[in-house]
């Protein structure tokens, strides 16, 4: 079922190439279904185009995590700190600070 979501998407991306939120939902799918190289590529380009509240920054350092990127993994946690305590998500930027402890 992902892959026909992740074709759909797609699709849409090709008629537009610059709509952020496409990026993130396909970035979503691809985490979901374990494809967390191109996880990490959708959701970079995601955030290349839009200021995020720290939720892609989950789907970014789990990717990473699971690709063994656990410098970069890091970074995306902290990125995502920064923008949770940002746009007030106290509670986005706390499970962060604790997926932090884990790496370390």
């Amino acid at each position: 079922m992902e892959d026909g979501r992740i074709e759909a998407l797609k699709g849409l991306l090709a008629k537009d190439p610059d709509d952020a939120m496409l990026y993130y939902l396909l970035g979503n799918e691809y985490f979901k279904a374990s494809r967390f190289g191109e996880a990490i590529e959708a959701i970079r380009t995601y955030l290349s185009l839009a200021k995020d509240e720290g939720a892609a920054y989950r789907i970014l350092a789990q990717s990473l995590e699971q690709t063994g990127n656990t410098p970069e993994a890091k970074l995306a946690y902290q990125q995502g700190i920064e923008a949770a305590t940002l746009h007030s998500h106290p509670g986005m930027a706390a499970e962060f600070e604790e997926a932090l402890k884990g790496l370390a």
